[in-house]
């Protein structure tokens, strides 16, 4: 059956991420959208942090880059701080970009890994520039110095944003572009006694709306997904344990400019996040109530905020894991109605950027088939346990001894897959990146490397190359880093300069 109508249920980010990007779809058809909400409904905002596939997601959409970021209060990431996962305080940055670059066909970090052994005391850290712009709070785009300086290493970041103004920032565009809202509750779905599919909606108060494809953005409940289909959860818990957050916001009372990443602070049953945006720092503190009472937790999040806060806790519960199908029928589940992947590596929004990229590129508005649906879930099944296993590392790769969660996560049986790369890297440095999997060689590496998982050796191929070449080589990039550190504008001088909110 042919698709002439889409029917998107929820809006916030995912929904509305939805919506701005399926509204190409109407530039030269008659096809109906219309997205369903109520602003009765509240939407959660547990990440603000994006990765740099987001930057794309925007590009795509032809949206200004300063124009959004000066409405979302928006702001720069280069990376991720982790503060005490190796060890109580020890800390380390995930950074955008890679280290150094290959050489001799070789991963700078084998290279890296032979002239230390040599003695060469730098760490590997220095060669990137995310990571040495983060620590000293500088921020420039590559498109800023490389009509000068072609020579310079290019500039990998991401945004942070508040998700509630991002979502009505693409509300806005998208209703520009023909997409329709409808305000009100949904209070019933009607199936086909047949084929099974969803055939309409009924809004509370309002109309039934029937459509051929539906989208379900509607949080955790999955009202079509789980409540109408059935279509059941495989959970994670038992490899992620935290299942309880508390957010709020708050001012930065000490006048400080806003730092160019994003920080991970691991406390005693799990870890806080903070966020910085032009006016404000998102907050939160996710842990499991297995280990930690909500009361307690509370009262970490408070004792460890930079000001103020500006609103009332918001406490969530939630369960790690995925829909056993993305797509079933004819309903795609995208955001927390697809699964639960907790904020760590700012992975939420990604998500539902990948989920959206990969049923634009095989909808075929001539109708639904097997084989689009089979592909879909496999694909995003295999993506979910990428990220699950790159997760639970931060967790198992660590030392600590001081609680009985650390205790759990360190000595807890782990997926094969994580197993076998994590042995790999320990005894030969060697990190593959399977398919297209979303963390690359230089993700691993930080992690592994900044949480103290041992690198015994490295590629052999390494040794072969010439050794006073190899030290002037990486002495260039370490000089040209530092070069291009030096000249940066600090970060929050450049959001002044670039995009400046309102109120910030």
């Amino acid at each position: 059956m042919a698709i002439n109508n889409i029917v998107i249920v929820g809006g916030g980010t995912a929904g509305w991420m939805a919506a701005a990007a399926l509204s190409r779809l109407k530039r030269n058809r008659d096809l109906g959208i219309t997205l369903i909400e109520s602003e009765a409904i509240g939407t959660v905002g547990v990440g603000e942090a994006t990765i740099p596939p987001f930057v794309e997601f925007n590009q795509m959409l032809e949206i200004d880059e300063r124009k959004m970021l000066s409405e979302v209060q928006g702001s720069f990431k280069l990376g991720i701080q982790f503060e005490n996962w190796g060890n109580l305080g020890e800390s380390y940055i995930h950074p955008f970009g890679a280290y150094g670059y290959p050489m001799g066909g070789i991963s700078f970090h084998h290279v890296w890994h032979k002239l230390a052994q040599s003695g060469d005391k730098r760490p590997i850290q220095a060669f990137n520039v995310e990571t040495m712009a983060a620590y000293f709070g500088k921020f420039a785009r590559s498109e800023d110095y490389q009509k000068e300086r072609d020579d310079m290493p290019p500039v990998n970041y991401a945004y942070h944003l508040d998700a509630g103004q991002y979502a009505q920032f693409l509300r806005r565009y998208a209703e520009e572009r023909g997409v329709v809202r409808q305000e009100g509750k949904i209070c019933d779905v009607k199936l086909d006694p047949e084929s099974g599919d969803v055939t309409s909606v009924l809004v509370e108060d309002g109309p039934e709306i029937a459509a051929d494809l539906f989208i379900d953005c509607s949080g955790f409940r999955g009202l079509l997904i789980q409540q109408a289909l059935e279509t059941g959860y495989e959970e994670w818990t038992h490899w992620l344990p935290c299942n309880r957050a508390v957010a709020l916001p708050c001012k930065r009372d000490d006048g400080s400019q806003p730092p160019p990443f994003t920080r991970a602070t691991a406390h005693t049953a799990g870890w806080q996040w903070q966020v910085p945006l032009q006016n404000r720092n998102g907050n939160g503190h996710v842990y499991s109530a297995d280990f930690m009472e909500q009361q307690e937790a509370l009262d970490i999040l408070l004792g460890n905020i930079a000001g103020k806060p500006q609103a009332e806790p918001n406490h969530l519960r939630f369960v790690t894991g995925h829909r056993k199908k993305f797509w079933n029928k004819n309903v795609v589940a995208l955001g927390l109605a697809a699964g639960f992947m907790e904020p760590l590596e700012s992975t939420s929004i990604h998500l539902v950027n990948t989920g959206i990229d990969k049923l634009v590129s095989m909808l075929s508005l001539d109708g639904i088939t097997d084989a689009q649906r089979d592909t879909y879930n496999r694909l995003t099944v295999r993506e979910y346990e990428r990220i699950r296993d790159f997760l639970i590392l931060h967790y198992n790769a660590t030392s600590r001894t001081d609680s009985e969660f650390w205790n759990y996560v360190r000595t807890m049986d782990v997926p094969d897959t994580l197993t076998q790369k994590v042995e790999l890297f320990k005894a030969t440095g060697q990190i593959f990146r399977e398919e297209d999997e979303l963390f690359t060689e230089t993700s691993w590496a930080a992690v592994m490397l900044g949480q103290g998982v041992p690198m015994l050796s490295h590629n052999a191929m390494a040794d072969s190359l010439d050794q006073a070449k190899t030290h002037k080589e990486i002495d260039e990039i370490e000089q040209s880093i530092r070069f291009l550190v030096q000249h940066m504008p600090g970060h929050g001088e450049y959001l002044a300069q670039y995009c400046p909110a309102k109120g910030a």
